[in-house]
Formats: structure tokens, C-alpha cells, sequence
């Protein structure tokens, strides 16, 4: 067996200098942090209104002692197990864990972790610890299920980050790659920490992928296209088209103004545009603008009028066709399903088909972020937009990442800052850097109206520039795309949209999240969708007779908007119809980034 290297011893001279670097920027970043502290929150939430949950939480837990000495007890018992166990690993013995990572764990890969005994002992006391804790939190009787549930996350946020990987002494190949580099992981991994807080003006912004390796509209979002129309909110881009025939009904994309249009661009292999494109359609694209303190006041009435509706005005001129098959994917789906509520009292009837991608329209179970809305952190989060008339986008992203910490943030905290390594460059992750701010008025009454009070589903619950809407006046046919590990819109939230449309409604299931189980080209075998004709009230009686495709739901659906496409015409260009090209796309709304 090869001997280890020696360890590298660092050189002197070189270790004065990176500290003096260190300790020089340190000190600006420090000044500039106070000088910019204003009390903010962390992503969404309100610190105070997290703690006094645990307040409430540790009151409940301590009036009834004998529940918290019978588990405290259990842990014990877990502990003398685990002891025993790792005893006779030591003697030479082969006992069983007493306690293994979830398969999807990927913290404790290294086969460290397994073959070393100490560092077995250290992986299992932390998931037993883990297990007893977030066990204990949800057995406590008396909460509200509000509070429940933001006990339960921020337990979670709690217990992920005190993962014995997350530190130099508890991690082994922390520990082997900082003995093999004479410390030099170190020194780079805190370079490395502040430049993250000098990108984010004294905020860690952590970089998840090497920024330097994209550019949009360069090796990202290069379909080859043109900006059309704008106003203050969009720009509408149209794709060239690569047939020679194409389906007469234009294809209009609403995404989410949450993230950028170009998760469905990223690349050609991977583009839902390109490949939409491919199969003969007409493809516009709505680009939100990344709006500033002078879109303060648009609200949710103007992301309909400025958006789908002045797209379709908009495409009309373009193409000369007045009818339309429309896609909304997130919160761009709630905003087409209420939109076409709207339409349905003005008597328009110029979208033909929906579909709608991972888009929540009952938010009665809105899955995790629900645990960032109730009134108290509403109100401080209003209070914080009101100071520069929108919602920060590192803001958005945080909230975002917490929902997946251990993937999109302590992954990044290990590679980045302990083992002093450069991120990987990932086309998704560079998306999902790629963050934009909320106007203040549209996201109020967003979070409020739909999330909080859930009027969406309410016949009348909510009005849209003056008129009273209802979602069971839609009768065009619908086709729900959900994912089953989605964190973010739950499909079995989703699925209650197939009990309210009055039209045709097709359900189909995809594998995996809700960006992957979206972007997923077929012919990878990557991930596939469950489908079905029926629709039961219960989404666990749809899943049971639904069937198992081992591929992508792309071709699946591009089969059922065919058969709404009206036909086929000569293939047109942009600039063919009355609206003149303004630019290449993605255009320049999309390049514009957020705090």
C-alpha cells in the first residue's frame, strides 16, 4: 500500500500576506455592513416572528415534563446503542448501523464517513440527534398548525446547519484536504467568503457556479429570436421558426416573474422553447422586466393587462391570427388561470388552450412557503419593501434556497469555503443566481390574496380591474403538468385545479422537482410522468390509476396541443406582420440584474 504524502507545509511569507488581504478587506466589508444595516430579515421571513414560534413551541414542550423525560430518555437509550456499537467496531466487530443517511443524503459520501470508525460514530450521533429532535418538535401538542409547521422548518434550517460536514474537525475529507494543502483550502475558502460578501455589499451571497462561464444570449437563451413589442413590464419575444409549415395557433409562454424567462432556454439540448419551436410551432415568450422603485405600485391587475393580454394583442399584429394556445408555468400559470377568469366575463375567447406547468391555483395546502406568510412577517415584509418600493431579489432567492439548504446552500458552504474549491459551472445553477426583485404592490397582494387567504378558488374572492372573477367559468381545454417532488407548488395542491375548470382537463404527473421535472428533453430517460383520463377528487385515487411513461412528458403533451392548433400555415418570420423587430432576443430586460 502507497504511503500518504507528507503534509504540505505552508510557506511563511505567502500565509503573512494572504492574512494581511484577508484581514484588510474584512475590515472594509465589516464597515460597509454596518453602515447598510437596516434590521432586514432572512429571505422572507422576520427573525422576531420565528423566535416568538419557539417561544410558543418551548412553553407547550416544558408543561408536560414527562413527555420530554420519556424522550430524553430515548435518546439515551439510542446513545447507549450507538456506544456498544461502536465499541466493537473498534474491537474488530461488524455490527449493524443503528442508524443510515436517507439515500438521497449526499453529505456523508465520502467513504470516510464508513470505513473510519471515529467518523461513523460522529455521522450516526448526528442523525440520531437529528431524528430525536425534529421528532420531538413535531410531537409537541397545542400548536396551532401555522406554528407547527414554522417550528418544524426552521428546525430543520437548524439541524442542517449544525451537520457534523458543515465543519473543519467533523469532516474527514475537510480534514484530509486541509493536511494534503498545508491550509491553503482555508485561506481560499475565506477569500473566497469575502468575495461573497463584497458581490453582496456585506451580505454573503454565496456563488454557486462560476459566473464568469455564462452570458445570456451568448451560450444561454440562444434560440434564435426577436423582440417584437415591450412596455413597462415585458418584452415579447418571437422565435424563428425552423419548419416550413407550423401550426396556425401561436404558442404564447407565460413564465414566472419570480425567475427569468431562460429556464426554459438554457441550452439548445435543453430548451422547451427550441424543441416547441421544433415541433412547428409559433413561440412568443414573455420577458418580465426586472423591475425598480418606479414599478412600485403595478399591481397584480397590471401584470394581466401589460402582460398576457397585451401579448396577445401584440401577436395578433404579428402573425395576423386573433387566437392563441397559452402556457403558464409557476406563478405565471396563477396568472393565466386567472386571467382567462377575467376573459371569461369580458366574453374573450381568444385562448384556446391552457396548459399550465407546476402553477398553484388552491393554495389551501401551499406546501413550505407557506411558512413565511402569516400576519405579523406580511406586515414586516411590507415594511421592508416599502423602503425602496420592491422586494430585494437576494431576498427571493434565499427564501428560495432554504426551502433545499442542504443542496443550495451548505453543499456550496463545504465546496466553496472549507474545501476551498471553485463551483462547478452549471447552466441551472447560474439561472438560478440569476435572481429579480418583486414590485411592492403586486407582490402584497400576491401573498395575501393567494397565499394567505386563499381567495383565488373563492367565486368573486377576488376582483381584477374592477371585475369579480371566478375560475369555474373556465371551459377551454386544460392540460396540468405537476411534479411529485415539487417543494414549491405540491402536486396534490395542484391536482384540486382539475376539480375546478369546467373544461376538458388532462393530469399528468412528472418525475422529480419543479425545475428538473419541467425541463426534462425526451429520449434521455432521465425522469418520467405518470398519466390518466380520470380525474377522481383524490389525488392519491388519481396516482393509483394513473400509468407510468419511463420518459419525458414533452411529447405527451405536444400530442394533446396539437389537436388545438387549428391547423397548419406557411411559416412566419418575426417581422412578417405589422410589428417590426426591436432587438435580438433575449432582449434587454432579461440582462438587467438584481441586488
Amino acid at each position: 500500500m502507497a504511503e500518504p504524502p507528507p503534509p504540505k507545509i505552508p510557506d511563511p511569507l505567502q500565509w503573512s500576506r494572504d492574512m494581511a488581504e484577508i484581514a484588510e478587506r474584512s475590515q472594509r466589508l465589516v464597515l460597509e455592513f454596518l453602515a447598510r444595516q437596516s434590521g432586514g430579515g432572512l429571505g422572507m421571513a422576520d427573525p422576531l416572528n420565528i423566535g416568538s414560534a419557539f417561544l410558543e413551541m418551548t412553553g407547550r414542550m416544558m408543561s408536560d415534563p414527562g413527555k420530554l423525560m420519556q424522550a430524553q430518555v430515548s435518546l439515551w437509550q439510542d446513545y447507549m446503542t450507538l456506544w456498544q456499537r461502536t465499541a466493537e467496531r473498534f474491537l474488530g466487530g461488524k455490527p449493524e448501523p443503528l442508524v443510515e443517511p436517507s439515500p438521497g443524503d449526499r453529505r456523508f459520501k465520502d467513504t470516510a464517513w464508513s470505513d473510519g470508525t471515529l467518523f461513523d460514530f460522529i455521522k450516526q450521533s448526528y442523525l440520531l440527534t437529528a431524528r430525536w429532535l425534529q421528532s420531538t418538535v413535531k410531537e409537541v401538542d397545542g400548536l396551532d398548525e401555522k406554528t407547527a409547521r414554522k417550528v418544524d422548518f426552521y428546525t430543520r434550517q437548524f439541524v442542517d446547519a449544525m451537520a457534523p460536514s458543515n465543519f473543519v474537525l467533523t469532516n474527514p475529507e475537510v480534514l484530509r484536504t486541509t493536511i494534503e494543502s498545508g491550509g491553503e483550502n482555508l485561506v481560499t475558502g475565506l477569500k473566497h467568503v469575502l468575495e461573497d460578501l463584497e458581490r453582496g455589499k456585506g451580505r454573503l451571497m454565496i456563488k454557486m457556479t462560476d459566473l464568469d462561464a455564462f452570458k445570456v444570449g451568448q451560450n444561454i437563451a440562444v434560440t434564435p429570436g426577436k423582440v417584437v413589442y415591450q412596455n413597462d413590464l415585458l418584452q415579447l419575444i418571437q422565435y424563428e421558426p425552423t419548419t416550413d409549415k407550423v401550426k396556425r395557433r401561436p404558442l404564447l409562454i407565460i413564465p414566472p416573474w419570480i425567475n427569468k424567462f431562460y429556464i426554459l432556454d438554457l441550452r439548445p439540448r435543453n430548451s422547451f422553447i427550441k424543441w416547441a419551436v421544433d415541433q412547428g410551432h409559433t413561440v412568443f415568450v414573455i420577458s418580465w422586466v426586472n423591475p425598480d422603485e418606479h414599478l412600485a405600485r403595478k399591481g397584480f391587475d397590471d401584470y394581466m393587462l401589460e402582460g398576457p393580454l397585451a401579448a396577445l394583442d401584440a401577436m395578433e399584429q404579428a402573425t395576423g391570427e386573433r387566437e392563441a394556445n397559452v402556457i403558464g408555468y409557476c406563478l405565471g400559470g396563477t396568472l393565466l388561470a386567472a386571467t382567462l377568469a377575467y376573459m371569461a366575463v369580458k366574453g374573450d375567447d381568444r385562448i384556446k388552450s391552457a396548459t399550465y406547468f407546476v402553477a398553484l391555483t388552491d393554495f389551501a395546502e401551499p406546501g413550505e412557503l407557506s411558512v413565511f406568510i402569516d400576519e405579523d412577517q406580511l406586515h414586516s415584509l411590507e415594511e421592508r419593501m416599502r423602503e425602496h418600493g420592491y422586494l430585494e431579489g437576494s431576498d427571493m432567492a434565499t427564501t428560495f434556497n432554504m426551502l433545499r439548504a442542504n443542496d443550495l446552500i451548505w453543499s456550496f458552504v463545504v465546496n466553496n469555503y472549507l474545501l476551498g474549491k471553485e463551483p462547478f459551472p452549471f447552466d441551472l445553477l447560474y439561472w438560478n443566481s440569476d435572481s429579480t426583485r418583486m414590485p411592492a404592490a403586486m407582490h402584497s397582494f400576491y401573498l395575501r390574496n393567494m397565499y394567505q387567504e386563499n381567495k383565488l378558488v373563492v367565486p368573486g374572492g377576488i376582483s381584477l380591474c374592477g371585475v369579480p372573477i371566478d375560475l369555474s367559468k373556465i371551459t377551454v381545454p386544460s392540460f396540468l403538468l405537476s411534479t411529485r417532488e415539487d417543494h414549491i407548488a405540491p402536486w396534490k395542491s395542484t391536482y384540486a385545479a382539475t376539480q375546478i375548470y369546467k373544461g376538458p382537463t388532462t393530469f399528468c404527473l412528472a418525475a422529480s422537482g419543479h425545475i428538473a421535472g419541467v425541463v426534462n428533453p425526451p429520449g434521455q430517460g432521465k425522469y418520467g410522468h405518470w398519466h390518466s383520463t380520470k380525474h377522481p377528487r383524490s389525488p392519491e385515487d388519481w396516482l393509483k390509476g394513473a400509468k407510468y411513461e419511463n420518459d419525458s412528458w414533452w411529447p405527451a403533451w405536444e400530442t394533446w396541443v396539437a389537436k388545438h392548433s387549428g391547423g397548419e400555415v406557411l411559416a412566419r418570420k418575426p417581422g412578417d406582420g405589422k410589428l417590426a423587430p426591436i432587438e435580438d432576443a433575449p432582449g434587454s430586460y432579461v440582462q438587467v440584474k438584481a441586488s
